[in-house]
């Protein structure tokens, strides 16, 4: 979500002080947007089983980063001048009071984490999905024991990601000990997992800063009224409206609480006892909803589905999907000493992925003219993207028939429209036929 410049944002948000004298629960997942924290999305004895005689042979994932403390102190900054101005006139609300204290814990545990750096739960997150991916494929990784098959791990080289690499690495090699010199190191790919900044994606940051239909859209979802009628809602809740009402930038303000409240769960671990933060005191459900829209609005448009007709958010991600289908098809072909692929990236990456493979969620872009809205499109960013998301294929082999299965978030899922599984209902597709739907034969 855009937000205003720190240094500019601090004084634009008190036109005038008043003088000193002057009288006057936690969220659905909707409301935390793309920083929803990730939890799995199918119970681990409802997978189906692979047809009589194939095993697994392959595996090859993309993960986004773990949970993460904010990529900087802005928010923090801006909401503590705010409030420190409030306590000093006495405009703060009985829960105003509690908010100043809890939002300095939280900017110092944020600040030894390191901003923009993986949090205990993110290590955590990354480190239970190493050890479910373990215990649902065991044959295989004992095979790549067996057989002294490599592990490559790959990933964008940001520090998030080469951390969730390694937490993620560092348990499989504890859920299967003898896989520990079979993973190579992190090693650093930005054209593969950082392609939104790398040269693949020059068309793309040109569209991001430049084109007007876009600028227009996310003006118009920021600008309309419930946004500022929300961010009064928010702000009432922590200053007396004497002081709102002296705000300058009421919308501005309002984004960096909803900033830190949505962020507060991706840090619990760092919390007082490891108890959370409590910051659904400070942000109604209802508000929370609303400013989780207005962020997965931008979401949508800079990175998933955008508008009907253009695909330049999505199409750089072909050469991930690419990446995919090349070490499937090495593997098949016999030219591959890989047991497993992983790759760890970002939101930036997943989200144009799933738009490209058209993966749930991410299949109807927005008639230009007709903003993207929950009621009328399904994307949803907590569960297109998550912190932690992930979109895993594993590979199957009988004699020289290879069969693939993907998981999203960990759910069997099927592929796009018009790619036919072997069976209907069946969670499993023929590689050739994968070839086939996707272009690639």
């Amino acid at each position: 979500m855009r937000r205003l410049t720190p240094v500019v944002a601090l004084g634009a948000l008190l036109l005038t002080a008043l003088p000193a004298h002057a009288s006057g629960g936690p969220a659905d997942r909707e409301g935390y947007g793309t920083k929803a924290t990730y939890s799995p999305r199918q119970n681990p004895h409802t997978y189906q089983r692979p047809p009589a005689g194939f095993a697994p042979v392959f595996t090859e994932n993309v993960s986004r980063h773990g949970s993460r403390a904010a990529s900087d102190s802005a928010d923090g900054d801006l909401v503590l001048a705010l409030w420190e101005q409030a306590e000093a006139q006495g405009r703060l609300t009985g829960t105003g009071e509690e908010f100043g204290p809890v939002v300095r814990a939280l900017q110092a545990a944020m600040a030894k984490t390191g901003y923009g750096n993986l949090s205990g739960r993110g290590r955590q997150e990354m480190a239970d999905t190493a050890v479910r991916l373990q215990r649902r494929l065991p044959s295989l990784f004992r095979k790549i024991a067996d057989d002294g098959e490599k592990i490559d791990v790959v990933s964008s080289g940001q520090g998030r990601a080469v951390a969730s690499g390694t937490a993620f690495t560092d348990a499989l090699a504890g859920a299967e000990p003898a896989l520990k010199p079979l993973i190579g190191p992190v090693r650093t790919d930005k054209d593969l997992l950082y392609f939104h900044k790398a040269a693949g994606g020059a068309a793309y940051r040109d569209y991001i800063e430049n084109d007007q239909r876009l600028k227009d859209t996310l003006h118009g979802i920021t600008d309309q009224p419930k946004t500022r009628k929300t961010a009064n809602s928010v702000l009432r809740k922590l200053f007396e409206e004497p002081f709102v009402e002296r705000i300058g930038d009421p919308v501005g303000a309002a984004q960096a609480v909803y900033n830190l409240y949505a962020i507060a769960p991706a840090m619990s671990a760092e919390s007082p006892g490891g108890r959370g933060w409590g910051m659904e005191r400070f942000v109604s459900r209802k508000d929370a909803a609303w400013f989780g829209y207005v962020s997965d609005a931008e979401d949508f448009y800079e990175k998933g589905p955008g508008f009907t007709g253009s695909d330049i958010t999505y199409r750089m991600a072909d050469v991930l999907l690419d990446d995919f289908f090349r070490q499937a098809e090495a593997k098949r072909a016999g030219t591959s000493g890989l047991g497993a692929e992983l790759r760890f990236s970002h939101a930036e990456e997943i989200i144009p992925l799933a738009a490209l493979m058209r993966l749930p969620g991410s299949t109807r872009p927005a008639e230009p003219g007709t903003a993207y809205t929950y009621a009328d499109n399904p994307w949803r960013g907590a569960d297109v993207s998550p912190l932690g998301a992930n979109i895993q294929w594993d590979v199957f082999a009988k004699g020289d028939r290879y069969l693939v299965r993907m998981l999203y978030n960990e759910k069997e899922t099927a592929f796009k429209a018009g790619c036919r599984p072997i069976a209907e209902g069946s969670a499993f597709y023929d590689l050739d036929e994968l070839e086939r739907c996707f272009g690639r034969s």
